[in-house]
C-alpha cells in the first residue's frame, strides 16, 4: 500500500505545484496589465455624436501649454433643475477630455451662492465682473420655484483671466433647447477661451476711414470685442489723392479692412487701391447701405423719405459676383419698434409691429451661423448673386413672408396703426449677407487704371469677402453718451444675435487654425419629460417597489414547489 500512497501523494503535489504555477502566472499578468494601464492611458468615445472627442484645432490650441491654466467653473449647485445639471455635467466631461491632453489643464466647480451668510456679496462681486446671474423657472414634481444659477467659467494662464460663457441664449428657446445649444457651443466657447490666453495677437484690422463711415461711438462695442483677438487700426482713404501708391502698400499691411456704412461716395482712385488690396489676398468686411433712411429721423418728425444712396461701388461689387439693390426688404418677422402713445403723462411706451426690422434666421451647418440667435436688420437692402466663377454662401437671409419696397418712397410712423396684409409679403426669402470666396478678377482688369500701379495684379489670391446689406448691423445704441452692447434692445430686454454674426465673420475670415469651424458640430441631448414625469410619479413608484417583491414572491413559490418534489417520498 505504501508505494500506491506516495504515488497518490506525488500526483498531488504536482497538481497542487501545477496550480501554484497558474496562479502566480495569473498573479503576473495582472500586475503587468495594471503597470501598462498605468503608463498607457487611452480614452474611448462610444458616443454617436463624438461629443468627446477634441476637434483637432481645440487639441492644438493646448498642445504647447507649458503652464496651469487654471479653470474656476460657477455651474456648480444641489438644486439645478434636471436640464442645467445635464449642462454642469456635459461641461465637466469636456473639461475631463482637455485635461486628458494636456495635464496643465485644472479646474474645480464653485457653487457662489451655497453659503447663504455671503450670498449677497458673492452674487455682487461676480456681477462687477461681468458674470451676471440667471434665474430659471423650475418645474419638478408638479411644482413650480425659481433657482439663481451662474453659468459661467473664468479660466486663467499667466496673471491674465478671460471669462467663458456656458450659456448660449437664443430668443424663443426653452429651457432644454437652451441647454442642447450650450451642449453644443461649449468646446467652442472653452477653446475660444483658451485661445485669447495662450496665443499673442497676430492679425491686423483696418477701420477704413475718409467715407463718412460711422462715427467710433457707434461701433465702439463690436470694435472692443475685436480687440480681444486682433490689433485694430483706423485707416483713412483721405491720402489716395495724394499718393495712392503709398496708401496701397501701408493698406497692405493689414489683414483685413472693414467699412462701416460709408455715406460718401468712393473715387476711382480709392477702389482702385481696395481692388488691389482684395488681388493680394486682403480680406474685406462690407456693411453698406444701397438707400438713404435713418431710424432717427423718423422718432423726430414721424415720417421720412428713403432715396436710393450712390456710392460709386455698383461696378465693384458686380465685377465680383453680387449686386445690392436700392430697395428696402420689409417682412411679417420682423423686431417691434418701441413707441410712446398716448398724451403727457398718460403715455405709455408700447412694441408694435415694424416690417422694416426684418430678423433673420440663422442658417445651419456654416460656421459662422451655426447655432446663432436671431439677426436684428433695420431698412436694410437686398443682394442678388451673380454667375461667375466666385463661391457664394448666402449666410443671412429674411424670413419667407418678405417684400421689397422701391425708392423713392415715404416711410411714416403711422404703418404701426394699420394691420398688416399677409398677401402684400409675397416676395419671398432676401439675401441680406452674403460671403464671397475664391480667386477674384479685378476690377480693373483690362480697364484704364485710375493712376499707374508698380505691381499690377489682375488674379487674386484665394480670399474672402463678406457682404451685409445694411450698415446698422453694426450700429450699438448711445444712452446718456454711453456705448451700449450691440444687438441689446433696452425697450424689450432682448438681446439679438448681430455681435455674435460679425465677430463670427471676423473670426472666419481671419481663422488660420481652424477653431470657428468647431461651431458647425452637432450634439444630441435627451432629456426627461417633466410633465410625465409628475403624472405617472406614483405609477411608477409603486411599479419599482412591487415588482421586485412579486418577482420575490414567485421565485420562492417555484424554488419551494420544485425542492418539494425533488425530495418527496
Amino acid at each position: 500500500m505504501i508505494p500506491l500512497i506516495q504515488s497518490n501523494n506525488i500526483k498531488q503535489n504536482r497538481l497542487l505545484n501545477k496550480k501554484l504555477k497558474h496562479i502566480a502566472l495569473l498573479i503576473i499578468i495582472l500586475i503587468a496589465i495594471n503597470v501598462i494601464s498605468n503608463s498607457i492611458y487611452k480614452r474611448f468615445d462610444l458616443t454617436a455624436d463624438k461629443r468627446y472627442t477634441l476637434s483637432k484645432a481645440s487639441a492644438n490650441i493646448i498642445k504647447d501649454v507649458d503652464s496651469p491654466i487654471i479653470i474656476d467653473v460657477f455651474l456648480s449647485g444641489d438644486d439645478f433643475p434636471s436640464e442645467f445639471r445635464k449642462l454642469q455635467n456635459e461641461t465637466k466631461q469636456l473639461l475631463e477630455e482637455f485635461s486628458s491632453k494636456n495635464d496643465n489643464i485644472l479646474f474645480q466647480f464653485i457653487n457662489p451662492i451655497e453659503d447663504e451668510a455671503h450670498r449677497d456679496q458673492n452674487i455682487q462681486q461676480l456681477s462687477n465682473r461681468g458674470l451676471q446671474p440667471m434665474r430659471l423657472s423650475v418645474q419638478e414634481n408638479g411644482k413650480s420655484s425659481e433657482e439663481v444659477i451662474f453659468p459661467w467659467a473664468l479660466a486663467s494662464y499667466n496673471d491674465t483671466t478671460v471669462i467663458i460663457p456656458l450659456v448660449k441664449n437664443k430668443i424663443g428657446a426653452t429651457q432644454q433647447e437652451l441647454v442642447t445649444n450650450s451642449v453644443q457651443h461649449l468646446e467652442y466657447a472653452f477653446a475660444d477661451g483658451f485661445s485669447k490666453l495662450t496665443k499673442p495677437k497676430r492679425k491686423k484690422i483696418a477701420i477704413l476711414k475718409g467715407n463718412n463711415q460711422l462715427d467710433d461711438k457707434y461701433i465702439f462695442d463690436f470694435v472692443k470685442k475685436l480687440g480681444e483677438y486682433y490689433f485694430i487700426a483706423p485707416f483713412t482713404l483721405d491720402s489716395v489723392a495724394t499718393n495712392p501708391q503709398k496708401t496701397l502698400k501701408e493698406l497692405n499691411t493689414f489683414d483685413l479692412i472693414i467699412s462701416a456704412k460709408p455715406t460718401e461716395i468712393f473715387t476711382e482712385e480709392e477702389k482702385l487701391v481696395l481692388d488691389q488690396f482684395t488681388m493680394q489676398g486682403g480680406k474685406s468686411l462690407w456693411l453698406v447701405d444701397a438707400v438713404t433712411m435713418e431710424k432717427d429721423s423718423l422718432y423726430q418728425t414721424g415720417k421720412s423719405l428713403a432715396f436710393p444712396r450712390d456710392l460709386n461701388l455698383t461696378d465693384f461689387f458686380f465685377k465680383y459676383g453680387i449686386r445690392i439693390n436700392p430697395v428696402i426688404t420689409s417682412s411679417l418677422y420682423s423686431a417691434p419698434i418701441t413707441l410712446a402713445i398716448g398724451e403727457g403723462s398718460e403715455s405709455q411706451f408700447q412694441h408694435l409691429q415694424w416690417p422694416y426690422s426684418p430678423l433673420a434666421p440663422a442658417a445651419k451647418q456654416h460656421p459662422i451661423t451655426n447655432n446663432m440667435n436671431l439677426v436684428k436688420f433695420d431698412f436694410s437692402n437686398q443682394i442678388d448673386t451673380l454667375k461667375n466663377n466666385i463661391k457664394k454662401t448666402i449666410l443671412l437671409e429674411s424670413a419667407s413672408l418678405s417684400n421689397l419696397e422701391g425708392v423713392p418712397k415715404e416711410i411714416s410712423l403711422d404703418i404701426v396703426t394699420k394691420q398688416p396684409n399677409p398677401a402684400f409679403f409675397n416676395k419671398g426669402k432676401q439675401a441680406l449677407a452674403v460671403l464671397l470666396e475664391g480667386n477674384f478678377t479685378s476690377v480693373y482688369n483690362n480697364k484704364i487704371k485710375p493712376f499707374k500701379l508698380t505691381e499690377e495684379i489682375n488674379t487674386s489670391k484665394l480670399t474672402e469677402i463678406v457682404v451685409i446689406a445694411d450698415g446698422d448691423i453694426i450700429k450699438n445704441d448711445i444712452l446718456r453718451n454711453t456705448p451700449q452692447e450691440l444687438g441689446f434692445d433696452r425697450w424689450t430686454g432682448k438681446t439679438y444675435g448681430n455681435k455674435e454674426f460679425l465677430l463670427n465673420t471676423v473670426n472666419y475670415l481671419l481663422d488660420d487654425d481652424g477653431l470657428i469651424n468647431i461651431r458647425t458640430k452637432e450634439i444630441a441631448v435627451a432629456f426627461l419629460n417633466q410633465e410625465k414625469i409628475a403624472s405617472q410619479k406614483t405609477t411608477w413608484q409603486l411599479v419599482n417597489i412591487l415588482l421586485p417583491l412579486a418577482l420575490l414572491t414567485l421565485l420562492g413559490y417555484i424554488f419551494n414547489y420544485l425542492r418539494k418534489k425533488r425530495y418527496a417520498g
